[in-house]
């Protein structure tokens, strides 16, 4: 029987904000989605699901590193990655730098029900042509010019840009910095728990360059809490993260507590990095070291964001 309020929160990476005019645009395409995956929720759809569609939802926008619109390695081509953990059944999947599809996290998900979880690069291309997946081209114009622009210096940039603007704008990228995922936890009206995240790397990076949006250090869920991270994925590893947080917050730490003692560990180590988190009781959460990052949330009551918090503290919470 249906007896919990169905919580939501999302996010579309961690960077600087550089103009109002990408905050106003970044805020619509971040409340269109928690609405339409949120109107989910209150049709009973599970948190797997939702969290499916809403990885899907963040891949489809050009604006975010991560399905159409992910940033380009070194040698020209896209690879993407994603992951979705079911809390209720604390099972993980993935896809590693797999390039032409359009929506990753649908691999992710198909992987839920078998007994080899997680594909690298090969194994994940043999899957979607198994499924028949027709091959999708993610690369957009900005992205290629800005792969040009780097090659004229041999790569001298360590990562790509987070943001693409529109293909109507005439301004620059609004935001400067490069850390770049999406990610959605959800708690459904079963009070059950799921994480997905899903990126398009660092961009510019060497060859085979694994991220943590496919481990479990980057996106991790039990029953008692889920999270997804967004950064610099070397930092986030470094960190286990997601999982670190998920951990403290099922052997007995309240979520607010996990992230504020996770972020301030991450600082203290001067990590570049953020995530969003929910837990069982319906606590959603954020945290963060960079300056922003850009999240959206729902409760049942209130949809709000980040985009704003610029706060000193390292975290922030609402039940």
């Amino acid at each position: 029987m249906s007896n919990v309020q169905p919580k939501l929160i999302i996010h579309g990476g961690a960077s600087s904000l550089d103009d109002k005019g990408g905050l106003e645009s970044v805020r619509k395409c971040l409340y269109d989605v928690i609405q339409q995956v949120y109107d989910l929720l209150l049709e009973g759809k599970s948190a797997v699901d939702a969290v499916s569609r809403g990885c899907e939802l963040l891949e489809n926008e050009p604006r975010f590193n991560a399905g159409t619109g992910s940033v380009v390695q070194s040698d020209g081509q896209i690879r993407m990655s994603a992951s979705l953990m079911d809390g209720n059944k604390q099972s993980f999947s993935g896809v590693i730098n797999i390039s032409r599809v359009k929506n990753p996290i649908h691999l992710a998900q198909y992987l839920q029900g078998h007994d080899d979880r997680v594909l690298s690069d090969y194994g994940s291309l043999e899957l979607s042509r198994e499924l028949q997946i027709p091959p999708y081209d993610p690369l957009i114009d900005f992205r290629l010019y800005e792969w040009m622009e780097e090659r004229k210096f041999n790569f001298q940039k360590k990562m790509a840009q987070l943001y693409a603007p529109s293909e109507h704008s005439t301004q620059d990228p609004y935001f400067e910095s490069r850390r770049g995922t999406i990610g959605v936890v959800a708690l459904d009206d079963q009070g059950r728990i799921a994480a997905g995240t899903s990126t398009g790397g660092k961009g510019l990076e060497r060859i085979g360059r694994v991220s943590d949006s496919a481990m479990p250090a980057g996106n991790y869920a039990t029953g008692a809490a889920g999270v997804s991270c967004t950064g610099v994925g070397e930092d986030i590893i470094d960190e286990c993260l997601a999982a670190r947080i998920v951990v403290r917050v099922t052997d007995g730490m309240s979520l607010p507590q996990a992230m504020e003692k996770s972020m301030q560990e991450s600082s203290t180590h001067q990590r570049d990095l953020g995530a969003i988190a929910l837990d069982h009781t319906g606590m959603i959460a954020w945290g963060k070291t960079s300056e922003v990052i850009l999240a959206a949330y729902h409760n049942g009551e209130l949809v709000g964001d980040t985009l704003e918090w610029r706060d000193k503290a390292l975290f922030g919470y609402l039940k």
